[in-house]
């Protein structure tokens, strides 16, 4: 299946109908080249009410129903981490281009899998990691790439809230993969990865594993082979300030509160004043991740050079190998 340059509109589905699913539906009314066709639930009544509430047409009791729609171009897939891989690969081998919801996977196990099988298949495949495609996000990369603070030697960030803690809820359930770090310290984790551009050499990292056997809340350093260095924590059991600073050899950028969907950036160099940058996105910031997919359908692109998949692999084997420290297996490993 190709999507072709002159094609008015392509066509969405969304699979699942929780909370980020609702956010990306609402996201994609911001494209005028977007249409939401289907959304796919696991009970008729769930996506009843989703449908009902996005204006959505085709409403599926399963998420089989929506993949094998033949008029469906790419499906989000928007369930608990512990579901990425079964859904996305029941997506691909329906033809079906994907867009994960991050983290994409479990591990790295299930994210080998998922991109050897959209390989195969031809198929356009990207992880959700929407921060990555925010407009300042983009501008801060293009800061750093063109030397404004000299070589970048450290970034600091964290991403931390207090959560209630109840063993049912998703972010506290081992068998949903939960725990801090794949939900929410995947962010700092990943905007090393782009900020450095390879993985660690080294990582040192600890953890403080609650009652239902996940981390609650944890630091990491990594080391990279230039000798530059991310220090980085993460928490649902603790608030943080949630701010970062990418440090370099000749100054530094500040991004305040929120850093992890920035709006704005502060660079800061010796002598000089320090310069705001004010870059506000759009809506909720989630269709920009939706425009990138859609451009590389149009393009014929399988990957996005935003987030490539070689990068999402080198981040979950990042994220396996902190939790190698840590001890912490999930039920399906």
């Amino acid at each position: 299946m190709g999507i072709h340059e002159t094609a008015s509109k392509i066509r969405w589905g969304i699979l699942g109908a929780g909370g980020i699913a609702g956010a990306f539906a609402w996201s994609l009314g911001r494209l005028p080249d977007a249409e939401l066709l289907a959304v796919g639930s696991r009970k008729q009544e769930t996506a009843d009410a989703f449908g009902e509430k996005y204006g959505i047409p085709r409403r599926y009791p399963g998420y089989a129903a929506l993949a094998n729609d033949p008029d469906v171009d790419v499906i989000y897939v928007a369930t608990p981490h512990s579901l990425h891989r079964e859904n996305t690969l029941l997506c691909l081998n329906a033809g079906k281009a994907v867009l994960c919801e991050k983290p994409f996977a479990i591990n790295t196990t299930e994210t080998k899998e998922m991109i050897e099988t959209a390989r195969r298949k031809k198929l356009f495949l990207m992880e959700a990691m929407w921060m990555r495609f925010l407009p300042l996000v983009g501008h801060v990369r293009q800061i750093v790439s063109d030397g404004v603070i000299g070589e970048v030697r450290q970034f600091v960030g964290d991403f931390g809230f207090r959560a209630e803690f109840d063993p049912k809820n998703r972010l506290f359930d081992p068998a949903l993969g939960g725990g801090a770090l794949l939900d929410i310290g995947i962010y700092p984790v990943s905007f090393a990865s782009a900020l450095f551009g390879n993985a660690p050499t080294r990582i040192v990292s600890m953890a403080d594993i609650g009652q239902t056997g996940v981390d609650e809340q944890a630091a990491m350093v990594f080391g990279y082979k230039n000798g530059a260095l991310a220090i980085l924590s993460c928490a649902n059991r603790t608030r943080m300030t949630e701010e970062g600073e990418i440090l370099g050899t000749a100054g530094m950028i500040r991004l305040p509160f929120p850093w992890w969907h920035p709006s704005r950036a502060v660079i800061c160099l010796p002598d000089e004043a320090d310069k705001p940058i004010d870059m506000p996105y759009e809506g909720n910031g989630y269709h920009y991740q939706a425009a990138e997919t859609m451009r590389c359908l149009r393009e014929g692109l399988f990957e996005s050079p935003v987030m490539p998949l070689d990068e999402t692999l080198s981040i979950m084997k990042t994220l396996d190998a902190v939790r190698g420290q840590w001890n912490l297996r999930y039920p399906m490993e």
